[in-house]
């Protein structure tokens, strides 16, 4: 990770929405423009960028990706710092960049990804390791219970930085998720390929979250909670899905819900 020394506002921060979200999700990407600006950052939304690639690598065609991280670099190498609200994409950059460019058998292109690659983040890791921050000002008051997605959890190890963010916002009722670090089963491709498995670990997440008489599931990576959440509207439970983003984006003034 880089490690900054310059006053917050001096840093040129660029936001990583991804595509999923700026397609399916766009109050997510907005949300962390609200919460970054609110604690001092210049965001910028590079309007050129697309799909990091993680799609056609995780599919078995990662030389259809090379493309993708070319223009990845070109579009995000001169920012001081990329924040992106999903741990599968950043960790798509972070891990699965170097081994494309590798298998293109460019240096060149290896080497500007590794220039880029460290300063892209997940938003907790940009919070509490590059701006210092767990109390954001954030105020949600309601039953809320976090479950940690596998890229976030296994291949970035963000670890307890979005539990230290949770506990930090007033009015907040945060409580522990059974079963937290099972998978909740949607792996991308893996729920067309393996559905009734995916349905069936959606299920047993869906249990667990039933049980915390929660009022809403928050995680770091909203194709998780598409996930978990659809079984849970086809429960009827009742429970809603939130990005972490949104729930610390919202004010006593300006309350996300």
């Amino acid at each position: 990770m880089t490690a900054f020394t310059a006053p917050i506002a001096d840093l040129k921060v660029a936001l990583f929405a991804t595509c999923f979200n700026d397609t399916m999700w766009p109050e997510t990407p907005k949300a962390v423009v609200r919460l970054l600006e609110r604690l001092g950052c210049r965001v910028e939304f590079p309007s050129a960028q697309t799909c990091c690639g993680q799609m056609m690598t995780n599919t078995g065609y990662a030389g259809e990706a090379v493309p993708l991280v070319r223009h990845f670099v070109d579009v995000f190498e001169d920012y001081d710092a990329v924040v992106a609200p999903s741990g599968s994409c950043v960790g798509s950059v972070r891990d699965q960049h170097p081994m494309i460019a590798h298998l293109a058998g460019d240096p060149g292109l290896a080497s500007e990804v590794e220039g880029v690659r460290p300063k892209v983040y997940e938003l907790s890791e940009f919070l509490v390791d590059v701006l210092g921050v767990t109390d954001v000002g954030a105020y949600f008051p309601h039953r809320v219970t976090y479950h940690p997605t596998c890229h976030s959890l296994r291949m970035l190890r963000v670890g307890d930085r979005p539990l230290q963010l949770l506990r930090a916002v007033e009015g907040i009722d945060l409580v522990e998720l059974p079963g937290a670090e099972e998978c909740c089963g949607f792996g991308g491709t893996f729920a067309m390929k393996n559905a009734d498995v995916s349905v069936a670990m959606g299920t047993d997440k869906a249990a667990h979250v039933v049980e915390t008489d929660a009022e809403v599931l928050v995680a770091g990576d909203n194709s998780c909670l598409a996930h978990i959440g659809g079984i849970l509207g086809r429960q009827r439970t009742g429970i809603r899905t939130m990005h972490l983003a949104e729930i610390l984006a919202s004010t006593k003034e300006h309350p996300t819900w």
